[in-house]
């Protein structure tokens, strides 16, 4: 056995891990990174890339139909399900070398591609290495959560691990879950030809503002795709090519093949958690402000930090941690800004507190700021007036903003940086931006926000006509 010591011990090669060892290595940490499974983690092999490679496909092909508003025959594609999924290979292979091991070794990094467990509070073991740090940082990230019932664990099921490795187009997809990733799949796969169901217990894209969720979920209806709420599973059976899900209800409906995308599972097993101290709840380990757990010289970050599972969030944890690591100064991570995107067409983009959620928490103080995407002139000329803006504000500062529409994910940044830096809707309406654009939406709803406060107010007006009564 041999044994190494260093600053920093990483446990996952993940987006967070990545992050902590590429920022700590080049700042001059001794940094040693450790992943049993593919570099990248979930994000580029599972997750956020290859999705979103496939949901490109899926609109290329719907493309093709819907061509004829704007002066040219649409066509009925011949989608090659393979070929898509070839595309996905190649996206995730050309954004590989960027999470590779080399890549990382090169900045400094020993990388050890074995399983780690802690042996005690201040080492871990790694196949046939002990390893012993100043500081550790778990960020072994999630797995899909597979739920308990009846019957699932007899018939063969997809999840996001293994979806991206098929080659045939399901005849029928069923789908488990009406969540970001299920909508997603969903239409991805509706939009390359396949029959596709939604299956869920309660509210499709429930999280979601019931406004905003709509406008999505009739896009994909309109898709082709059946949408099965209110519906708890309580037995699946069958085969390959012929499963059956029975509902508590009695309803049965039978596809081709089954996508389990119920949520995510945070991965602590197998990590001698107790060896070192730690501390873990029923979502993930148990962590303080600054991401350090029950036991000080150790952080978690990411999806096993217990909250939402973003790879946006988890290079986010990783900053915070850095500061907190390499300089001994005190770092606090923050959820309130921390936005989040339903990839579909159209999009769905959110960023703190709900219309719901803020009026339960501000009450009369709150205003609701809206503009459809309908007035907006490049939706117009594109034909891609779905959606609105809406922006939660209290006394002049945003708490929050729901955003659906083309490009919706690209819009809602400058909420979240106006939520993170406490920004008043009068910066927003005073941004110049290029016309026509779809950004326009947020100068524009900040614009809402004001008129009925200017345009509606008799002590204004009174001003103006005084102004105007003495002006030469």
């Amino acid at each position: 056995m041999s044994r190494i010591s260093c600053d920093i011990a990483v446990i996952g090669a993940g987006s967070a891990g990545l992050s902590v060892a590429a920022g700590a290595s080049q700042m001059g940490a001794d940094v040693v990174l450790i992943e049993r499974a593919e570099m990248g983690g979930d994000c580029l092999n599972h997750g956020c890339v290859p999705s979103k490679a496939l949901l490109a496909a899926a609109h290329a092909a719907h493309a093709q139909t819907t061509t004829e508003p704007f002066g040219t025959a649409p066509v009925q594609p011949h989608t090659d399900y393979a070929a898509a999924m070839d595309h996905v290979a190649q996206t995730i292979a050309r954004i590989a070398p960027v999470d590779s091991q080399e890549r990382f070794e090169g900045f400094g990094v020993r990388v050890i591609r074995d399983t780690a467990h802690f042996v005690s509070p201040r080492e871990i073991q790694a196949g046939d290495t002990r390893i012993r740090a100043r500081r550790f940082v778990i960020a072994t990230g999630s797995r899909p959560a597979v739920p308990p019932i009846p019957g699932l664990d007899g018939v063969p099921y997809l999840t996001n691990e293994t979806l991206f490795a098929q080659r045939d187009a399901p005849g029928h997809l069923l789908i488990l879950g009406g969540g970001p990733i299920g909508v997603e799949m969903a239409q991805a796969h509706a939009r390359l030809g396949c029959k596709v169901t939604i299956v869920e217990a309660d509210r499709a894209l429930g999280r979601e503002d019931p406004e905003a969720a709509a406008v999505v979920l009739d896009a994909l209806r309109r898709d082709g795709v059946r949408i099965v709420e209110q519906a708890r599973v309580s037995r699946v059976a069958g085969q390959a090519g012929a499963i059956t899900l029975t509902t508590e209800a009695g309803e049965t409906l039978t596809g081709t093949h089954l996508l389990v995308a119920v949520g995510r599972q945070v991965m602590t097993d197998g990590l001698g958690l107790d060896a070192a101290g730690i501390e873990t709840t029923k979502s993930g380990i148990k962590v303080d402000a600054g991401l350090r757990t029950t036991n000080r010289r150790a952080y978690a970050i990411g999806d096993a930090a217990g909250g939402p599972q973003f790879t946006h969030l988890a290079g986010y944890h990783a900053s915070v941690i850095l500061r907190s690591m390499l300089f001994a100064l005190p770092a606090r991570a923050a959820t309130h800004y921390i936005p989040r995107v339903t990839y579909a067409d159209p999009e769905l983009a959110h960023v703190g507190l709900t219309e719901a959620e803020a009026r339960e928490t501000h009450g009369d103080r709150l205003t609701i700021a809206r503009f459809d995407m309908a007035e907006n002139d490049r939706a117009i000329a594109e034909r891609r007036t779905e959606g609105a803006i809406k922006v939660m504000v209290v006394r002049g500062r945003p708490v929050g903003a729901t955003i659906t529409g083309a490009r919706a994910g690209e819009q809602i940044a400058i909420w979240g940086l106006a939520i993170a830096q406490k920004l008043k809707m009068s910066q927003i309406a005073g941004m110049i931006v290029p016309y026509p654009t779809y950004a326009e939406v947020n100068k524009r709803a900040a614009g809402a926000y004001f008129s009925p406060r200017l345009f509606d107010s008799q002590a204004v007006k009174r001003v103006v006509r005084l102004v105007q009564s003495v002006l030469p």
